[in-house]
């Protein structure tokens, strides 16, 4: 089988004078992933010009005055200020990006829904099932849009199997088996950064790269229903921060490093009856940023890696019982690719898929929010991980109830 079997599409647009409504955009935090916000919103225009929607970046805030003037000076805002609270005043500012540390996550989103700001915030959105409930509750009750950072959705690759899925070309699903693996936090002498305090993260690894992989099981599969889940921490203690009054002293880390999980999914997933195993490990030796799905059925199977983020490996049944996999190249038939690039091979990058996300979310700010991932996505995913929290202290399986709200992948009867 080849790409040519899924229904060809084009995102091209036309070349027709859309009517434009400007934004007004407001960011927290001036951060490596606040900088890559801002530019998905100032090229926005050039891949998605039919939107009719011109960013606008009104004000950023951060507390260190060298990110200050590099918001104003490099990306383009109008004016930095060091006190978020005058980005939520800002009558010019109808959305806001929040890019801070996971401990801020929930003061800011529910100080961002109360003063009624369209909200795009990373994940995990809380530490934790009940803080990001909380923030759920905030945004609901404000009635503002809301799009969470899970960027794995995004790629053409991704969005051409959840089409493949949907269009039954694998069968019935059976199992799925997915791993998270990056080496970023493998080595012992890296500080103990807030990442690696409870207190400010929350979990570990669980809330970092699990919570994107639970997410991408969501997105494709369908709703997690229950979970049985081990954690570990092997490098146990990191030394202190430079600068900090503990410097020079090795100090415990308070959070998993490594979390893997069973799963069954709840009977109104598209993947009812189907059962998994999840990873994610942050101090895995040799990976780089491994992010990888499969997903088997009784008629095919398809696997992806995010480290080869464009192509997308599938194998189908063959007349003779058969099946081998094929590597298929993100193309102008892939969802969204045409936009970025011309033809196959040439190749789309991280920050195109902050372009899309973002695009997603100004659609469910003007209304449509169809596509875009949203604060129960979070709150769905948060579940999972609390849930494998308290698995892995008891040993038992612990159900995950469906969040009301959510874009996961669910049967069309259900």
């Amino acid at each position: 089988m080849t790409a040519s079997l899924s229904t060809p599409r084009s995102d091209e647009s036309s070349n027709a004078a859309v009517e434009q409504r400007t934004i007004g955009v407001g960011l927290i935090s001036v951060g490596w992933m606040g900088k890559l916000h801002s530019r998905a919103y100032r090229n926005l225009p050039t891949f998605y010009p039919d939107l009719g929607i011109q960013p606008r970046l009104v004000v950023a805030a951060d507390t260190a005055p060298q990110a200050q003037d590099y918001a104003v000076n490099v990306l383009g805002f109008e004016q930095a200020v060091a006190d978020y609270r005058e980005v939520l005043a800002n009558p010019e500012v109808e959305v806001v990006s929040i890019c801070a540390p996971n401990f801020l996550h929930a003061e800011l989103g529910i100080a961002a829904a109360k003063a009624g700001k369209h909200i795009w915030i990373e994940k995990p959105v809380g530490r934790g099932a009940h803080e990001t409930a909380e923030i759920r509750d905030a945004v609901v009750e404000a009635g503002v849009a809301s799009a969470i950072g899970f960027n794995y959705r995004q790629p053409p690759a991704i969005q051409y199997a959840r089409n493949l899925i949907n269009e039954g070309k694998l069968g019935r699903i059976t199992n799925v088996r997915g791993r998270f693996f990056g080496g970023f936090n493998a080595d012992p002498n890296f500080p103990l950064a807030w990442r690696f305090i409870r207190e400010y993260a929350g979990s570990g690894v669980l809330g970092d790269l699990m919570g994107h992989l639970v997410d991408l099981t969501h997105f494709l599969l369908g709703p997690i229903g229950s979970i049985t889940a081990s954690t570990g921490t092997y490098i146990t203690e990191r030394p202190a921060m430079k600068g900090s009054p503990d410097e020079g002293k090795l100090l415990p880390v308070e959070n998993e490093d490594y979390a893997n999980m069973l799963l069954k999914f709840d009977e109104s997933a598209l993947a009812a009856g189907a059962l998994g195993s999840l990873e994610a490990s942050w101090i895995a030796l040799g990976p780089q940023a491994e992010y990888s799905i499969e997903i088997f059925g009784t008629e095919g199977s398809l696997r992806w890696n995010f480290e080869r983020l464009n192509e997308l490996e599938v194998a189908f049944r063959d007349e003779n019982g058969a099946a081998n996999y094929t590597r298929l190249f993100a193309n102008p038939t892939f969802p969204d690719f045409a936009r970025f690039q011309p033809s196959t091979g040439t190749s789309m990058g991280y920050d195109d898929l902050k372009i899309i996300e973002a695009s997603k979310f100004l659609r469910a700010v003007t209304g449509d929010d169809s596509e875009s991932s949203n604060i129960h996505d979070a709150l769905a995913s948060a579940q999972v991980l609390t849930a494998a929290e308290e698995s892995a202290k008891t040993g038992q399986w612990v159900d995950t109830p469906v969040v009301p709200g959510n874009t996961s992948n669910t049967r069309k009867e259900a």
